[in-house]
């Protein structure tokens, strides 16, 4: 019986390769270099990555400065080029909706600052799937 739900129950990393656009290099990359690991929160996975914003304060002066960099660089760059990719391969999800509708309110300028806040979400989404099996608002999973 516990064989059973054993095999019901795919490995983590192998449920990133059921996400269309994910392939067997990636999924290994976003696997070994960071979704292996324990995080409690959503702040602590992009703190990990160093795509946690940095915010600057002085007085009454609040800043932000982008993002940490402190963090895994593999895996920063990786969830960069992954995220140009999630927009071309999952056109209605959820985070390709927001990255469009935040892209036209800036009126088609900051595409690249714009696809690190996306890279984040994309960690933190694909956090969530791996983890609680929560899957990707409009995410397509590719056939079986």
């Amino acid at each position: 019986m516990l064989a059973r739900d054993h095999a019901v129950t795919p490995a983590p990393a192998a449920m990133l390769l059921d996400i269309k656009g994910i392939g067997p290099e990636f999924a290994v990359i976003l696997w070994s270099e960071g979704l292996f690991r324990h995080f409690d929160n959503r702040r602590q996975v992009a703190a990990y990555a160093g795509l946690a914003p940095t915010p600057w304060q002085s007085g009454s002066v609040d800043r932000e400065q982008g993002v940490s960099k402190a963090g895994n660089a593999r895996l920063r760059t990786t969830l960069i080029q992954l995220a140009w990719l999630w927009l071309r391969h999952q056109p209605h999800s959820a985070l390709t909706l927001w990255f469009e509708e935040r892209v036209k309110r800036n009126g088609g300028r900051l595409k690249k600052t714009t696809i690190v806040a996306l890279a984040r979400k994309l960690l933190v989404a694909l956090w969530k799937y791996v983890t609680a099996g929560v899957v990707i608002e409009g995410a397509v999973l590719k056939a079986v």
